[in-house]
């Protein structure tokens, strides 16, 4: 498979290196979700998107986030009741690992295990529960679905929680299309448990009854920037002078990668899933490092991303099974944290090593308090969250 999403909403994916982007390019926050005419929020949501989590506990604060709350709670068990339907079994992975993800541009807490003797062993808290989900297909499960509370540091705004919650899953010898469906599906949920018809953020409104949208990033560059994705592919300069023809600032040090995610911010998302859900497919294989290639073209890759509202949900992938590719895409992602940054995070032996027993499967992971959000009328993510970091 996401962020997902980033903090709040997706998966511990690569998601366009320039992860980073999607928190320090929020918009400002429009008008109070409702003032459309066609349907109401079901709280009032009284914080600002620039404010800190103050005093969540006040009586008077809580009450104007009581509804919020619990609409989540009816959404969770109708969507854990609609998993259980499907034959899925619950999981619940464990948030301390060896390694919190492999994402260049992800940020995780780390902590240290000590023995009774006091000595340390560096572990980290997950910002995915990918690898352990992975873990357990291999060990014989085939449909499988958690709950997971995840941890992602640097990054903060409407959207973005250092802890939050991911709603991931999985299913074993499926193509990447039946999670999609699943997706669309949640989302058509979520709004029914909420009383409403449709996802709303902004004043957008996204209805998840209609048709929902599949454009590819061939399709969607050329339709919401005017550019021709596949010329420039692997040619840094060339997608350079597009982006700078069509008003996206490029430094110096930028990267294909980098360049790709600021047209992708600034011209495509904030056109997705306007009117009906879009499912975004067909990444570029450099962005989709846990991605297996599409068979009739291995440029691109079977990555998607679910938007509602300008907002990306979730993140999926028909999953990389391939142990030793795996091991050289996470150390060039590794490599270029490095230079980012100064840090690496250390590989997860035992999950590469469980790779190679892992069948063919796709998997998502979707942002459950984005959904809720956008289902719920909510203006900030502290709106949905019983007790905001």
């Amino acid at each position: 498979m996401p962020l997902f999403l980033a903090g709040g909403g997706v998966k511990a994916r690569p998601v366009g290196i320039v992860e980073a982007a999607r928190s320090y390019n929020e918009p400002s926050l429009g008008p109070s979700p409702g003032r459309c005419g066609l349907w109401s929020p079901i709280g009032s949501s009284v914080l600002s998107p620039s404010e800190p989590p103050s005093r969540w506990w006040k009586p008077e604060r809580h009450s104007d986030r009581r509804p919020f709350l619990a609409a989540r709670g009816r959404i969770r068990d109708a969507a854990r009741i609609w998993f259980t339907q499907q034959g899925f079994s619950e999981v619940e992975c464990a948030a301390l690992q060896v390694s919190p993800g492999n994402e260049a541009h992800l940020h995780a807490f780390a902590t240290n295990r000590l023995t009774e003797a006091g000595q340390a062993t560096p572990l980290y808290l997950h910002t995915s529960p990918e690898f352990s989900c992975k873990k357990l297909l291999a060990a014989g499960e085939t449909k499988i679905f958690d709950y997971a509370r995840v941890y992602r540091n640097r990054e903060s705004g409407p959207l973005h929680a250092p802890e939050f919650t991911m709603l991931e899953w999985y299913r074993a010898n499926e193509p990447y299309d039946a999670v999609m469906a699943d997706c669309v599906e949640l989302c058509r949920l979520a709004v029914r448990e909420t009383g409403r018809n449709a996802l709303e953020w902004r004043g957008s409104l996204c209805y998840p009854s209609a048709e929902p949208e599949r454009l590819t990033l061939i399709d969607a560059f050329a339709q919401h920037a005017s550019i021709d994705l596949e010329a420039t592919l692997d040619k840094r300069d060339t997608l350079a002078h597009a982006a700078e023809t069509v008003g996206v600032r490029v430094a110096t040090d930028d990267n294909w990668s980098d360049i790709f995610s600021r047209i992708l911010v600034r011209h495509i998302e904030p056109k997705l899933g306007q009117g009906k859900l879009t499912l975004l497919c067909e990444y570029p294989a450099e962005e989709a490092a846990l991605a297996r290639p599409l068979a009739r073209d291995p440029r691109f890759a079977e990555r998607f991303e679910l938007y509602a509202c300008g907002v990306e949900l979730a993140n999926g992938f028909g999953e990389l099974t391939n142990a030793a590719e795996q091991r050289r895409r996470f150390e060039a992602e590794m490599n270029v944290k490095q230079s980012a940054y100064g840090e690496r995070y250390p590989l997860d032996e035992d999950f590469l090593a469980a790779l190679e027993h892992m069948p063919d499967a796709s998997g998502v992971a979707l942002g459950f308090d984005r959904l809720v959000m956008l289902a719920a009328g909510a203006r900030h993510i502290e709106d949905v969250l019983w007790t905001p970091a």
